[in-house]
């Protein structure tokens, strides 16, 4: 007999949701099937397709959702069990990745308490003395992450960052679909709902104004002119960091088991007392991929899956995530 009830589920479903996603498009669902097995559900029709054409990032997404769930599950003394992952189209726009029953009793996970916390700090970091000691707990905890405090070794990614995203960029295709995920004002009806809008991109209204024209048509004539790439850059922030942290994961890891690793090493910085940035662009792109599985020294049955920046804001976060209604992530 299932544990979830309707509004167990409710509860499960809302806390599951702070799981990050690419570009925050959330295309997870689940469904309660009808012998009582939680289904996660795709919802096919939330894509990056440019900036994810292979639909991997999605599947890392769905996997730091599973991973939300578990964890939501354990706050409640329960447990995923009996996981099974065979696809199965419920529709058109739906198809089931796995499913999976629940069990009581479960040991208390040390990150179910950092959920609600953990979200993306896209300033600049501050310094501080406890700084060395959170690193070394970071990497005590985890044997699938690097991390780098060299200020020489920070400032170079910083700028390898830059060169990394602008290659994307100069994609106008890419452009458009970013511009297509960023909520730029408060005003868009999807705002609080998903997507990348300007409070969760650290931007002011002039900044992010600002983004809205460098990004979209005036992005040719600046680069012409050689300071598109200037106005764009994120050196700074990157630079300001504590420490930039790689995240590898075996070769040929089934992309949903690396997005539930991936949501742990996030909250896990969090548990560290950092605040942290994914820098994506250096782990899509093949040379600055390479340069830094180099200097992590990685095997080559590693893979680098993404990069961090991470550091301590300037003031206190009070945590805020944009997400989809629960209503409509039950399916």
């Amino acid at each position: 007999m299932s544990e979830l009830t309707p509004d167990l589920l409710r509860e499960l479903v809302a806390e599951a949701r702070l799981a990050p996603s690419v570009h925050n498009i959330q295309p997870t669902r689940w469904r309660l099937l009808a012998d009582g097995r939680l289904a996660l559900v795709d919802d096919v029709g939330v894509r990056a397709p440019v900036a994810d054409p292979a639909g991997h990032d999605v599947l890392v997404s769905h996997g730091a959702a599973l991973e939300g769930m578990s964890l939501a599950l354990n706050r409640r003394g329960l447990a995923i069990t009996g996981m099974t992952t065979i696809e199965q189209p419920l529709s058109p726009q739906f198809t089931a990745l796995c499913s999976f029953a629940v069990r009581q009793g479960v040991a208390p996970d040390p990150l179910a308490g950092h959920v609600a916390r953990r979200m993306s700090w896209r300033g600049k970091f501050v310094a501080s003395p406890d700084d060395a000691a959170a690193l070394a707990q970071l990497a005590a905890a985890r044997d699938d992450v690097f991390c780098i405090g060299d200020r020489q070794a920070i400032g170079e990614i910083a700028d390898w960052a830059d060169q990394a995203e602008f290659s994307f960029v100069r994609g106008d295709d890419y452009r458009q679909e970013l511009l297509a995920w960023m909520r730029l004002s408060p005003s868009h009806p999807h705002y609080l709902l998903d997507g990348l809008n300007r409070d969760a991109l650290a931007m002011n209204a002039v900044e992010a104004s600002a983004a809205r024209f460098v990004l979209g048509g005036l992005f040719r004539p600046l680069d012409r002119l050689g300071i598109a790439a200037s106005l764009l850059a994120d050196s700074a922030k990157t630079a300001s960091a504590s420490a930039i942290v790689l995240f590898c994961r075996p070769v040929g890891e089934d992309p949903l088991t690396t997005g539930r690793h991936f949501y742990r090493i996030w909250l896990e910085i969090d548990r560290a007392g950092f605040a942290a940035c994914p820098i994506s662009a250096l782990s899509d792109h093949p040379d600055f991929n390479d340069r830094l599985r180099k200097l992590g020294e990685f095997g080559g049955d590693l893979r680098l899956v993404n990069v961090f920046r991470v550091g301590r804001p300037p003031k206190p976060l009070k945590p805020r995530h944009f997400r989809l209604p629960v209503d409509r992530l039950i399916v």
